[in-house]
């Protein structure tokens, strides 16, 4: 199932915490060779895990992470505007209605479907939260995945060729992608909006109509 957690709250969940940010870290620094930093303890982790980011993670059945994306508001501090502004020419993306999606991470035994459920998820964040886009960097692997899953972003700059590529997206809110990534991540609509209830103690409509 997928869950929305504040990193301020990720401590009361020990086993799905260190199982992220250890799948982070075999995708990341194992598997993918980038120059991020793993501690004694076998976790990757950054500064922007430090700024209370919201993460969607799929809950394996045992408790365990099966797959995670992080977000932060532009308003705030993002890895776009900090570490790839010369992608963008040197223009900073800020916005109210524009959220950084970064740490796309799959674990171990994650099917296609999980890929799915996470863009799923962050539809919803956008319908919950009236945002019109979704800001991130990714590589060629990616490519494939998204438009697998029907949700491809606009592409802003690249840098970079063949598998080191690294590219900068938005990805805007269209409600006929929703319709295709439910029907990829096999979810129904209302299984995706108790998840998102459950997690914040709201349905999407109550917050949209709150904010």
């Amino acid at each position: 199932m997928l869950r929305y957690i504040y990193a301020s709250d990720l401590s009361q969940y020990p086993a799905l915490r260190a199982s992220m940010h250890r799948d982070r870290a075999t995708q990341f620094a194992d598997r993918l060779k980038w120059a991020v930093t793993v501690d004694e303890s076998g976790w990757e982790r950054d500064e922007y895990d430090a700024m209370n980011p919201l993460y969607v993670i799929w809950v394996n059945p045992d408790g365990t992470h099966g797959g995670s994306m992080r977000f932060l508001p532009t308003t705030e501090r993002t890895m776009v505007n900090d570490h790839f502004a010369n992608l963008l020419n040197g223009v900073d993306i800020r916005s109210p209605f524009i959220w950084e999606c970064t740490r796309f991470c799959l674990g171990r035994q994650s099917t296609p479907r999980v890929a799915a459920a996470m863009m799923l998820a962050g539809g919803e964040l956008m319908r919950a939260f009236s945002l019109t886009h979704l800001l991130g960097v990714f590589d060629p692997r990616m490519v494939r995945i998204y438009s697998m899953i029907g949700a491809s972003p606009e592409v802003l700059g690249s840098m970079g060729e063949g598998r080191d590529k690294i590219s900068v997206g938005l990805w805007p809110f269209r409600p006929e992608d929703r319709v295709k990534v439910l029907r990829r991540a096999g979810l129904s609509s209302e299984i995706s909006e108790h998840w998102f209830a459950r997690s914040f103690g709201r349905t999407v409509q109550q917050i949209e109509k709150a904010a």
